[in-house]
């Protein structure tokens, strides 16, 4: 359905992904998922040296300077490879808003132009042992020192840690101020003082080198400060864009990987004399999440879309709703194709099993699906509530809309 709303330029960017997709070693993938490789760094230089990071960041940082709809055409597209490859590819585009719109010229020039290039590999140290959804719980602390600041604390779930060259870290600057007055960001380079431990044991998404950190008395110098001091609310709003169009866009191209796979199944498996997408039972579930994966499309082209309107509001509530609705839906797809598949879908014959752990967790990230419905919910209802929303008030179309002393409120 995507396919409709394309412009040519689009449609060749497409066939240009998907080239370099194909072009990845299936030996890859198996080596992340069974943990034998941590970090594919090559996968990123290749990236790079096509041009495919950071698209729309401006030509004088190494970008196409493209608009958001083409990027989620290429996340779709990467998708494909599961969770792992799709945020590492997805990280310069996250780490790169901060230092885009932020960040100082200098800080673009040493930091955003190398990354985009694969010089430089990057990571966001967002959540802590103790914070999850609570960002602003953040127990991290930075304390001005002369021309640095003094780093301390972990955090922890950080995907591509071990082989980043360099994290975007949100800190407490001020003990005193309120949570949203209180943090600042900074980029902080892999070097004395910062400790990387691998994270084992994860259900999915492996191979990502997800790791903890620790911050031990690390000096960052004060013109790593991202943004003003104590102004990291505003920098962690902005950020949660690119986090969540990200995971939506490649969580459908995921579900439109185990589709392909069962369906090309179902129409070669036989049972009872003939091929089983003759059976309602399974070709309903094609329907069904052929249906989810284009609304999905839909939801997340017009996320992309509102971002570069001038409506904030709207733009939270149609970003956090294409995020929760896109990876419930390849949740629900990759369930429904290994369903179809019935028993073997189950092994590792096929890879339904990898992506269907590696969707579990894009339910989780970069807020829960829960913290999605919290902020649709107060947009809307603030929406709604100013006056704005409807054009007709349908109330007074009632026959009887009249009889106010039967319209009980308390």
């Amino acid at each position: 359905m995507l396919e409709s709303l394309l412009t040519t330029e689009q449609w060749a960017l497409q066939a240009e992904v998907r080239a370099f997709v194909r072009e990845v070693p299936r030996q890859l993938l198996l080596d992340m998922d069974a943990e034998r490789l941590r970090y594919p760094r090559e996968f990123l230089e290749k990236a790079a040296r096509q041009r495919l990071l950071g698209l729309r960041f401006p030509e004088r940082c190494g970008g196409r300077g493209l608009p958001w709809q083409s990027e989620i055409v290429a996340l779709e597209e990467v998708g494909v490879l599961g969770t792992s490859l799709a945020c590492l590819y997805s990280l310069p585009s996250i780490v790169g808003e901060a230092i885009n719109v932020f960040g100082t010229e200098a800080q673009k020039e040493k930091y955003l132009r190398p990354t985009l290039a694969g010089k430089l590999t990057c990571a966001e140290a967002l959540t802590e042992p103790r914070g999850g959804s609570d960002f602003f719980g953040t127990t991290t602390q930075a304390r001005r020192d002369g021309d640095a600041y003094v780093l301390s604390g972990q955090k922890r779930f950080v995907v591509g840690a071990e082989g980043a060259d360099y994290f975007l870290v949100y800190a407490r600057t001020d003990a005193e101020a309120p949570s949203h007055q209180a943090l600042s960001a900074f980029l902080v380079e892999r070097g004395p003082g910062v400790e990387v431990q691998h994270v084992y044991g994860l259900m999915g998404t492996r191979g990502g080198c997800t790791g903890r950190i620790y911050f031990r008395d690390v000096r960052v110098p004060a013109e790593n400060l991202v943004g003003r001091e104590n102004g990291a609310a505003e920098i962690f709003y902005r950020m949660m864009v690119p986090e969540r169009l990200t995971s939506a866009a490649g969580a459908i191209g995921m579900g439109r990987a185990a589709l392909e796979v069962a369906a090309r199944y179902s129409n070669r498996r036989k049972a009872f004399g003939q091929v089983i997408r003759s059976f309602e039972g399974v070709s309903f579930q094609v329907a069904d999440s052929v249906t989810k994966l284009d609304a999905a499309r839909g939801l997340v082209y017009a996320a992309a879309r509102a971002t570069e309107g001038d409506d904030a509001n709207r733009t939270r509530r149609l970003v956090s709703e294409a995020k929760k609705f896109a990876t419930e839906a390849a949740w629900e797809v990759i369930n429904h194709a290994m369903q179809i598949m019935g028993g073997i879908g189950y092994t590792n014959v096929y890879p339904i099993e990898r992506l269907l752990r590696d969707a579990r967790l894009i339910m989780i990230w970069t807020g829960t699906n829960e913290v999605m419905d919290l902020v649709i919910q107060h947009e809307y209802y603030k929406e709604l509530l100013s006056g704005q929303a409807a054009a007709r008030d349908v109330e007074a179309d009632a026959a009887e809309a009249d009889k106010t002393e039967e319209k009980v409120f308390e």
